[in-house]
């Protein structure tokens, strides 16, 4: 059994927070500049550079990339060999996140009730996801989602007769219906299959898979690929002013479901799709 003390938790996702609002990923970082090279658009080529540019500023000087600093999603990976120690683990997450959003100065953007919608002045509570698995490891993801891009995701109850080309359909249209709002280029996850909140929960994982990887699956890679070619054909182009480059990746997470059903989940990330992660 491996003792991980609550108190180090909080100081990892408090620097995490800060981090993931800051630094852009080196992945995604590397995809606009090989965007440029490629997007047919010589408007599109200009904000491409600019987005380069304001990531250089925001990493220099850790100022956020983007002025919405999200509602805090957290990816706990823990083993069945870990004990925590010193506090109960959420509220150990809960206070990393309020020390990072207040020392890096992030926006708070989280109310405490969809309803009345009072915003609880520090962006918690977060929303959090556990993964136990076997040995003793502890690893957390901190992605900060912001909602222009949330707020253009969408998931559907496919039926099994709908097939892959239903699949196509439902993430092409969402993608088209988002338009400019998720500020492009974008990654789209897709979860496909479990049952509705599995799917859900698929596709926003699948945004934390790098730029320019492929997915082990060789049918899944090309459904990617496809895609992809199809979304960039859609003309959207980076910010909504027209080009080649609507997406960077389609990432796709699948998971075994009903017989009578295929869920299917498209989780929008915008051109930054934050996140930072980090071991204890």
């Amino acid at each position: 059994m491996r003792i991980v003390e609550a108190s180090n938790i909080t100081t990892l996702v408090e620097r995490l927070c800060i981090e993931a609002c800051c630094v852009i990923t080196d992945d995604i970082y590397n995809s606009f500049k090989t965007s440029i090279k490629s997007e047919k658009s010589p408007l599109g080529r200009e904000i491409l550079g600019t987005l380069i540019e304001n990531a250089d500023i925001a990493r220099s000087e850790r100022n956020p990339i983007c002025q919405d600093t999200g509602m805090t999603v957290v990816f706990v990976t823990m083993g069945q060999n870990i004990q925590i120690s010193g506090g109960f683990i959420e509220d150990a997450i809960n206070q990393g996140v309020r020390q990072g959003y207040q020392k890096g100065y992030l926006r708070k953007s989280v109310v405490s009730d969809p309803i009345d919608r009072v915003n609880t002045q520090d962006n918690t509570p977060a929303i959090i996801h556990y993964e136990i698995v076997a040995g003793d490891e502890f690893h957390i993801t901190v992605a900060p989602k912001g909602f222009g891009s949330e707020n253009k995701s969408g998931l559907k109850m496919l039926t099994p007769s709908e097939g892959v080309e239903g699949i196509k359909r439902f993430v092409i249209d969402t993608v088209s219906q988002a338009g400019a709002n998720p500020c492009p280029p974008i990654i789209v996850g897709v979860g496909i299959g479990g049952t509705m909140e599995r799917a859900a929960y698929m596709s926003k994982k699948a945004l934390l898979r790098p730029v320019g990887t492929t997915n082990p699956d060789p049918t899944l890679q090309q459904l990617e690929r496809e895609l992809l070619d199809a979304i960039n054909n859609l003309g959207i182009g980076p910010a909504g002013f027209g080009g080649s480059t609507t997406a960077l990746s389609v990432n796709i997470i699948t998971g075994a479901t009903h017989i009578a059903g295929l869920p299917v989940s498209v989780n929008i990330g915008c051109h930054a799709t934050r996140h930072a992660e980090g071991r204890l």
